[in-house]
């Protein structure tokens, strides 16, 4: 039987996220989710960075353009933040490329667009 990657984390940082939607219910923009969780992980002392830029490197050469995960969840997870209609294959890939250019092994893609908040576990 496997272990799920960072478990005890992961499903923390979820429900803060349900915290969040059932304050906030869905409707609103990506921005105004990011910032209520922020609240709910200071208040909670979960250590985390918003919006870490990642360089993202080319054939050894770095490029002009990165990337910017929504937040970085104690050094070990990428959650990226969505208010959409669903979570789509474009949104896991996109995931997974930032999971490349991290060397990070999970990332969290949590959608507020839904009448229940939905999220998916991404791992490289």
């Amino acid at each position: 039987m496997s272990q799920i990657l960072y478990k005890n984390e992961s499903y923390f940082v979820v429900g803060l996220c349900m915290d969040v939607h059932n304050e906030l219910g869905k409707g609103f923009s990506e921005a105004v989710y990011s910032d209520a969780l922020e609240i709910e992980l200071k208040s909670n002392g979960v250590p985390f960075r918003k919006e870490a830029k990642f360089d993202i490197i080319y054939k050894g050469e770095l490029l002009k353009h990165h990337y910017f995960a929504d937040f970085i969840i104690d050094d070990k997870i990428i959650l990226e933040l969505k208010a959409v209609e669903n979570i789509s294959s474009s949104h896991v890939k996109q995931t997974m490329n930032y999971l490349a250019a991290s060397k990070m092994k999970l990332g969290l893609i949590v959608n507020f667009g839904e009448d229940q908040l939905t999220y998916k576990r991404v791992l490289l």
